[in-house]
């Protein structure tokens, strides 16, 4: 089983911390506030009360052990700073720091972070594609200018096959999943169903409440048409 610990347990690192205590994870949420602390203990498997820069007690508790440390510690960015030396030092196996600005992501990666996270500007960012790209019904990040969105069936797209649209020589993108609404009789009753099918068919013929599941750069995702 993988183990995370989560040093900082403000609004971001309680959500992470909570998130990852639902899924096939060891977490240790770790922060000085005993209120925060008591506020996680329920959904983590160790919550403790301890100062993130103090080196004896990350060793008490194993953390160079774990397989991920996230320095989640927001506002202040010298204790971020500190818990992430004090992390280094102490052999950590990687970490991952959160940064609230371009700056302290550089400083971040000169004292040895292996990763960061800048959860404002990349949710401002992703709000931003959203809004100017009202087609999109659904957005994730994956790595940096790349997206996953659902889009629902674009009219230009209707009645013609996938061979016919040639999605990755025509808009450099590629479909992962068609989710189509399907009429099925259960308990001799017509219901209405969602039907996703993983490996569309070239000769599937796309309908106008089909989505389509994409994958491609920004730029490319911006081409597709529109409504």
């Amino acid at each position: 089983m993988q183990r995370i610990a989560i040093l900082g347990l403000g609004r971001f690192g309680t959500t992470l911390a909570k998130s990852l205590g639902k899924s096939d994870v060891e977490v240790i949420a770790i922060d000085r506030n005993p209120n925060l602390v008591t506020a996680v203990k329920d959904d983590v498997a160790l919550a403790v009360r301890l100062d993130s820069t103090d080196e004896e007690a990350l060793l008490s508790q194993d953390v160079q052990n774990c397989d991920v440390c996230v320095v989640a510690i927001g506002e202040n960015f010298e204790g971020a700073l500190l818990t992430t030396a004090t992390l280094k030092k102490i052999g950590a196996k990687r970490i991952i720091c959160r940064a609230q600005t371009t700056t302290h992501a550089e400083i971040f990666q000169s004292i040895g972070a292996d990763d960061i996270v800048q959860p404002e500007i990349e949710t401002g960012n992703s709000l931003a594609r959203r809004l100017a790209n009202p087609q999109f019904q659904d957005l994730i990040e994956l790595a940096e200018g790349y997206s996953l969105i659902d889009i629902r069936c674009p009219v230009e797209f209707r009645g013609k096959t996938l061979s016919q649209l040639q999605l990755r020589t025509e808009y450099q993108v590629n479909l992962v999943a068609l989710k189509r609404t399907v009429t099925v009789q259960k308990d001799g009753e017509l219901i209405q169903t969602l039907r996703i099918t993983s490996v569309p068919k070239p000769d599937d013929v796309m309908q106008p409440d089909d989505v389509l599941v994409l994958v491609g750069s920004h730029e490319s995702l911006e081409r597709l048409p529109r409504g």
